[in-house]
């Protein structure tokens, strides 16, 4: 397995402006990196400790218009440094709720869900 790290955990939020601005001036967070998602409507940012690549808040708005009033992690992600090997060992496990293929972000990141057997979304991820 290539697994290396828990790299981040996916809160999804209402208002990502707001939302920064309270995880940097609150939290102590620092604001790494912004970003489109590829279907062009959801805007992801990535905030983290001292510049470090350890693991990272990701927020995440326009993936749901119905949230609880408590927010949501949608999910967390395994690191891995060769996703592709991660897909095909997953693949032969038969797991339910394999994603249909890897995502490239426009930063170059690559990903993939699974379900876990609770429903709840597990991602691998390769910087």
């Amino acid at each position: 397995m290539g697994q290396r790290r828990l790299d981040h955990v996916g809160i999804v939020v209402r208002d990502l402006e707001a939302t920064i601005a309270f995880y940097t001036k609150v939290v102590g967070l620092e604001l790494k990196d912004r970003l489109t998602h590829t279907n062009g409507v959801i805007q992801l940012a990535f905030l983290g400790f001292n510049g470090s690549d350890e693991t990272e808040v990701e927020l995440i708005q326009g993936y749901s218009d119905s949230l609880p009033a408590e927010g949501t992690v949608h999910h967390f992600a395994v690191s891995t440094d060769d996703i592709e090997a991660e897909y095909a060992r997953v693949k032969e496990l038969d797991v339910p709720h394999l994603d249909e293929e890897i995502v490239t972000l426009p930063n170059g990141y690559r990903y993939f869900f699974v379900h876990g057997p609770e429903g709840e979304w597990i991602e691998f991820f390769q910087r």
